[in-house]
Parts: structure tokens; C-alpha cells; sequence
């Protein structure tokens, strides 16, 4: 079996205008592209992988506490803003790359290779297909009551997380669905309270 992915990469996503950037959010949730003229509608397939990148300001210093960065937090505030959190929240990870420092870059420690990476995604995926027929992305919320369950200590988690997050419904099954995929690369039939912790890591610049 073979998968196809279409990736959709934006570099500098604030500086494309809002409007263009409101656009993706029907497709990121409805994988479709509905195209409406005065006499017919046509829908198109918009299956696809997002993957954006934006500085931490302006200039791109602020990291660290850089003394290169003149930014005023009014600026860096507004440069942030220009994404709307209903498009941050049909994104499902979100990450913070800081530079790495000299002795990070020389480091020879060991790290896995781009095949044995494929591998065990390949693997996960295989896991998600043979127990639900789908991927976890195309689970629905019924479909994760069923393939996504927790136990005690995580469903008090996922509650705490939601409340001071103030996570959307859709953000709360996002969630879930990025802590299935986790589990299932740890090649673990259940969702275990590290692997949900890790998940709502990828969602703190929602606090």
C-alpha cells in the first residue's frame, strides 16, 4: 500500500494577507475546495498536509532574549495576531524551533536516520489501518470514543488541559487524534498518559 501526500508549505505565514490565510480553513476541515459561480457549484478534493513557519517578530531575533531584537511587544503582539485562532485551531501542531546553539550543531550523539524514521511511521500506519480501516486523521468523534478511549488519569488530564486552554471541541478531538498517532508510533495498543501529555504540548501557544 502505497500513501499519498500532498504537502502545502508557507514560509513567513504572517506575511500573507489574512484574508488569502482565512481561505485554508474550510479546506483544512473539510478536505474539499467548493467553488461557487452564479450558475453551478463545483466541490474539488483538498486532501493535503499544511506545514507553516513564521518568525517569533518582525525581525526574527526574539528568541532567547536576542539584543539584536528592537521589537516592542505591541509589535511582536500584532505580528503574532496576524494568524486568527480558528486557523491555529485547524492546526494540529504547534512548535517552537529555537537556534541551536554551537556545541548542539557539532553534537554527533545519536540520531535516527530518515529510513528508520519511515519505517516506524510506515509501521504506525499500518497499525491505524488494520484497527479502524482509516488513518487517525479521518477519525470521526464517534469513531474516537471507540479507537481513542483514555484511562482515569488522562481523561482528568485532557479536562484540566481543556479548561485552561480553553480548548474547541475541534481542538479537543485534534488532540486526541495526534495522541493516537503518538501511541501508535510507541506501537502501544492504548493512549497512555505520556503520550496524551505530549500531544497538548503541541497545543500550548494556545495559552
Amino acid at each position: 500500500m502505497y500513501i499519498l501526500t500532498i504537502l502545502f508549505y508557507i514560509r513567513e505565514i504572517p506575511e500573507f494577507d489574512r484574508k488569502v490565510l482565512e481561505v485554508l480553513r474550510q479546506p483544512l476541515e473539510s478536505r474539499e475546495i467548493v467553488i461557487s459561480r452564479a450558475s453551478r457549484q463545483i466541490t474539488f478534493p483538498a486532501d493535503f498536509q499544511l506545514i507553516a513557519a513564521m518568525n517569533p517578530c518582525p525581525c526574527g531575533y526574539a528568541f532567547n532574549q536576542d539584543s539584536r531584537c528592537q521589537c516592542s511587544t505591541e509589535a511582536i503582539k500584532r505580528y503574532q495576531n496576524r494568524i486568527s485562532g480558528p486557523l491555529l485551531d485547524r492546526i494540529d501542531l504547534h512548535i517552537d524551533v529555537p537556534p541551536l546553539k554551537a556545541q548542539e550543531l557539532q553534537s554527533t550523539g545519536n540520531v535516527e536516520n530518515s529510513t528508520t524514521v519511515r519505517e516506524r511511521v510506515l509501521q504506525a500506519y499500518h497499525f491505524q489501518i488494520q484497527r479502524q480501516g482509516v488513518s487517525n486523521q479521518s477519525l470521526s468523534p464517534q469513531q474516537l470514543e471507540a479507537h481513542a478511549q483514555l484511562n482515569t488519569a488522562s481523561k482528568n488530564m485532557l479536562e484540566i488541559a481543556q479548561q485552561r486552554l480553553n480548548l474547541s471541541a475541534r481542538a479537543y478531538h485534534r488532540i486526541l487524534r495526534v495522541a493516537r498517532s503518538i501511541a501508535d508510533l510507541s506501537q502501544s495498543a492504548d493512549i497512555e498518559t505520556a503520550h496524551l501529555s505530549e500531544a497538548l504540548s503541541y497545543r500550548q501557544q494556545e495559552a
